[in-house]
């Protein structure tokens, strides 16, 4: 008998408590597994050549061991009765992969050096989404190091880094994860992710991590072997849901609650981003992400820093982010995604899955005005009413974008369609994101027009899994009925994720150079301008677009103005053709910054008011003296 019966588990004494090899105050290691599947359990070790086995003592639902002189590095691994020696699913260091053995890792051995660090207001946040494994040719967290002095002096205040727990094989996007608490090898473990969030505080600068608590990766996941982890009462894209709300779930919801907290106890990191929550399923009295947030808090409040929590939801929900005693979660912010399809589907026409909520002038509007374009409205795609108000909510609570690594890499050949367009929508873009009063965040290589592709790439080792992503993906495409079919990447080729590496280059005098200046530009505005911190205050309106040389030009003239009195006014035409400026009072406004300027790489010689705008241009007016 290699399981226990639930009569027998009803009967155990349950203590819930943190797994994994834990160092201990005095020096020693005690290594505690939750494995109520398990009647045994031998914790075996190698020192050297030496191998090990000790059985590992029953504590209710938990198996302990503790030992003296534990070096760091030490392999480890768990012995079921069927000979099987598993890795530890709390395990803190994978240095060998997701299948071999564990190693014992603490933090205290790196010397931090941010001893007065508080973190970042989330007002201040400018956010960069990065991927550790093509941000830079060598690919680990080290070589991110010396790139991050140019980033802070292009405004960005915080890096997003996609997932990092240890997944299959060198090459992931990092949502295939299987050991929540392990940083990637490949990109330097969790001694490099220290020296990386170190450095990082030490110019000023944060650092979020995005986790994933909706699923684990299908290779080199044995948690099934140790305890209920998932439940097949809900189902989501990836199969079984977490089992957040079943029997035995309660052991399952503190393994995840002290994962969130161990990011930020043992690595200094800011913040959180909470990956896909609308596929957390929970229908508990408490939900595990008001339980995450609430232990987040509580060590943020230990180290005395600003601590943040940002999901990601397609719900349009704002209960993510309502005090509890509002009935909501509470968490700090929230992806706020129909920025970004107002402003793609607008300017590229596509109208393909969820596309056809959005590609109207109105939709923009709406996206400034409520954040959520379906806040309570029918949506076509949904065929059903969509979403809530966001009346009353500080703008500071979501996080908008023009591009991320999903709008990217989740398309046939993750082509930049942005960096496609001609560079005066570009400029537009950016400028439109400029003057959200809602926290802005780039995708890596998007502040210069990055041209190279990042497509969806792994390096699984199971042949049916690899055979059962490629079919995967040529169907998902087939379905869209998309033209590109046959030319789809494989995921699996390390052609295909040598071709995502950012070529992290704006010649002088190029296109991407001037982009870049232009980013740089904006985002010292945002910092400087008073008008635009006044997130309360802002208008917008559409004016009707006028006749050109070339007929009708469709499309309309998007006024945004942002603070009172002395506030900035954006004047954005949204067609792409000339257009008259409109009759508008400035009040003694100037011209502040235009998209169009010849700095830019636009035709605009002149910083005087001008009579029109030229096509895909936006214009800022304000007064000198309203900077801050």
């Amino acid at each position: 008998m290699t399981t226990q019966s639930a009569q027998s588990r009803s009967a155990v004494t349950v203590r819930h408590g943190s797994q994994g090899a834990l160092r201990r105050e005095n020096g020693s290691v005690q290594w505690r597994l939750w494995s109520p599947l398990q009647d045994e359990v031998t914790l075996v070790m190698w020192r050297g050549s030496e191998k090990t086995s000790v059985p590992m003592r029953r504590d209710g639902e938990y198996f302990l061991h503790e030992e003296d002189e534990v070096e760091e590095g030490l392999r480890y691994a768990y012995r079921l009765l069927d000979g099987r020696e598993l890795p530890d699913p709390a395990s803190r260091w994978q240095p060998d992969g997701v299948h071999r053995p564990s190693a014992v890792f603490s933090s205290r051995g790196h010397l931090w050096h941010d001893r007065g660090w508080r973190g970042i207001r989330r007002e201040e946040l400018i956010i960069y989404e990065l991927h550790v494994g093509t941000f830079t040719p060598e690919g680990t967290f080290d070589a991110i190091i010396p790139r991050l002095a140019e980033l802070r002096r292009l405004g960005v205040s915080a890096l997003e880094i996609m997932p990092i727990s240890q997944f299959p094989g060198e090459r992931n996007w990092g949502y295939d994860g299987v050991h929540p608490f392990a940083a990637q090898n490949s990109y330097g473990g969790p001694q490099g992710l220290a020296r990386l969030v170190d450095a990082a505080h030490q110019i000023g600068m944060g650092v979020l991590l995005d986790v994933v608590y909706n699923h684990l990766g299908p290779e080199g996941n044995y948690f099934r072997e140790f305890g209920p982890y998932f439940t097949d009462r809900h189902r989501t894209p990836w199969g079984d849901a977490v089992n957040y709300d079943g029997p035995d779930s309660d052991a399952v919801r503190q393994f995840v609650v002290d994962n969130a907290c161990y990011w930020v106890r043992e690595f200094h990191l800011d913040g959180l981003r909470l990956d896909a929550v609308h596929a957390i399923y929970d229908f508990g009295a408490r939900h595990i992400l008001a339980e995450i947030q609430e232990g987040v808090k509580r060590e943020a409040a230990r180290q005395d820093r600003l601590v943040h929590v940002i999901a990601e939801s397609d719900l349009s929900d704002v209960r993510l982010i309502q005090p509890p005693d509002r009935g909501g979660f509470g968490l700090d912010a929230v992806w706020a995604d129909d920025f970004h399809h107002s402003v793609h589907a607008l300017f590229t026409g596509e109208r393909e899955g969820y596309f056809v909520d959005f590609g109207a002038p109105e939709h923009l509007a709406k996206a400034y005005d409520d954040v959520y374009v379906y806040n309570g409205r029918y949506s076509p795609f949904r065929r059903r009413r969509h979403g809530n108000s966001t009346a009353g909510i500080d703008r500071s609570q979501f996080v908008v974008c023009i591009t991320n690594h999903d709008q990217i890499g989740n398309r046939a050949l993750g082509d930049r369609v942005k960096a496609s367009l001609p560079p005066e929508t570009q400029r537009l873009a950016c400028g439109l994101m400029f003057m959200s009063p809602c926290i802005p965040m780039l995708f890596m290589g998007e502040e210069y027009g990055e041209t190279r592709p990042f497509p969806f790439f792994c390096s699984f080792g199971d042949a049916d899994l690899i055979d059962a992503v490629r079919r995967g993906r040529r169907e998902e495409f087939a379905a869209l009925e998309f033209e590109w079919g046959a030319d789809i990447p494989d995921p699996q080729d390390p052609a295909t994720f040598a071709s995502a590496r950012l070529s992290w280059d704006w010649p002088e005098g190029s296109i991407h150079e001037k982009i870049r200046l232009l980013y740089a530009d904006l985002l010292a505005a945002r910092r400087q301008w008073a008008p635009v911190h006044d997130r309360d205050c802002l208008r917008t309106r559409l004016l009707p677009a006028s006749e050109s040389v070339e007929g009708h030009a469709e499309g309309a003239i998007l006024l945004i103005e942002r603070g009172k009195g002395t506030g900035v006014l954006g004047v954005a035409n949204l067609t792409a053709a000339i257009q008259p400026k409109p009759e508008l009072s400035l009040f003694g406004r100037e011209l502040l910054l235009s998209t169009a300027q010849s700095r830019y790489g636009g035709p605009r010689t002149t910083s005087e008011i001008p009579s029109r705008l030229h096509p895909h241009e936006l214009a800022i007016f304000g007064w000198r003296g309203g900077e801050s």
